[in-house]
């Protein structure tokens, strides 16, 4: 059912957006209640959604400022040919990390003052209110969220798989596996089921020698692999019985589960778990706009309330004081959070400063293994 406000007619709509106007032109915010709308981008589904709820609505109520949103699968492609031909049309970007810190080191983002974010509720500063390392030169992180891996419980009646080990084990597990196509996560994967230790994962794979383990072992499935670019697939192909294993994100997963009542199970064992950060485009048309919607958004109240719709870890300390209660299905969504202590603690960070310098090297030897 739509809501009063969806109903409310064209001309209160603009007398209300007038009142916005008057009352921040008083307080000196004119040039933010005269901004074109944002356009910000982001990664469709439950995610999206859960950005509308938490952020995109409260901002325009907040300020007048309407957004249009776009979507993407990530990458830094799009953003370097809107600044190549100089035809920027995106405000604000959610992007992973190590996609903030290639675009960055290319000149591709705004610099932010993470100095101007709102302190914490008992007044600590932001700069140490964030999970280290969630503010770089050019972003602000607003969730910690995972790459895990997940079955159809149909698949196996008896032995389930409970760690990575289980995605090379067609023997105790066979079937199709749906993984994503990015040598993304798989090859950590690989090297932790040689008991290859999460500490040295990276060092491993700066190497020939760790490379070619793990496409080795990767080799070992490649026949039996249904690769997906889009975030929705995974769920999809497990609930159709179409793989019967997938990577995919935990809150997908967690959305599949809990709202749609799939018959999917997360294996937390090895997730790989990293940030996603505001980012604003260099030479965004609305950058004042913009970096006032990323403080907003990073507010601990705002980080805590999108915990409700999805099960993506706040960036913020302070947030995390603030989260219970999943709205839909009522239960304690702490223990589906990445950062949850249990679930933390077998996880890998991705270290985004390795793929950021390799992601192109990686690229190339991928796509040559796929078509192999």
């Amino acid at each position: 059912m739509k809501s009063d406000k969806m109903k409310m007619p064209q001309h209160k709509k603009r007398t209300i957006r007038q009142l916005i106007v008057l009352a921040l032109c008083a307080i000196g915010l004119c040039s933010i209640a005269r901004a074109d709308p944002l356009t910000i981008v982001s990664w469709g589904g439950a995610y999206e959604e859960s950005q509308v709820k938490a952020y995109f609505k409260p901002f325009t109520e907040a300020t007048g400022i309407e957004i249009e949103i776009q979507q993407y699968n990530g990458g830094i492609d799009q953003l370097k040919e809107q600044i190549r031909s100089q035809n920027i049309s995106w405000d604000v970007v959610d992007m992973v990390l190590a996609d903030n810190q290639r675009a960055c080191n290319l000149g591709l983002l705004e610099l932010l003052d993470h100095k101007t974010l709102k302190p914490a509720p008992d007044g600590t500063s932001a700069v140490d209110d964030f999970h280290s390392g969630s503010l770089v030169p050019c972003g602000v992180g607003n969730v910690i969220s995972s790459t895990v891996l997940a079955f159809d419980v149909r698949a196996f009646p008896g032995q389930k798989p409970v760690n990575i080990s289980a995605l090379f084990d067609l023997e105790n597990f066979p079937g199709k596996r749906a993984l994503q196509k990015q040598p993304i996560a798989i090859l950590e994967w690989a090297l932790r089921s040689y008991g290859v230790p999460r500490s040295d994962i990276y060092n491993l794979l700066s190497t020939k020698r760790g490379l070619d383990l793990a496409f080795a072992k990767m080799s070992k499935i490649k026949q039996d692999i249904v690769w997906w670019e889009d975030g929705a697939i995974p769920s999809k192909l497990l609930s159709e019985g179409e793989v019967v294993i997938a990577s995919g994100y935990n809150g997908r997963f967690f959305n599949a589960t809990v709202n749609e009542h799939l018959p999917i199970q997360t294996i937390w064992d090895s997730h790989l778990y990293e940030y996603s950060t505001w980012s604003i485009p260099r030479g965004a048309k609305n950058k004042e706009a913009a970096m006032n919607f990323i403080r907003f958004a990073t507010q601990p109240k705002r980080l805590a309330e999108q915990t409700k719709y999805i099960s993506y870890g706040p960036a913020r300390l302070s947030a995390e004081a603030l989260v219970w209660k999943h709205e839909k299905s009522g239960i304690d969504i702490r223990s589906h959070l990445p950062t949850y202590k249990q679930n933390f603690l077998q996880g890998i960070p991705k270290d985004h400063e390795w793929y950021a310098h390799m992601q192109e090297k990686l690229k190339h030897r991928f796509d040559t293994w796929i078509k192999d």
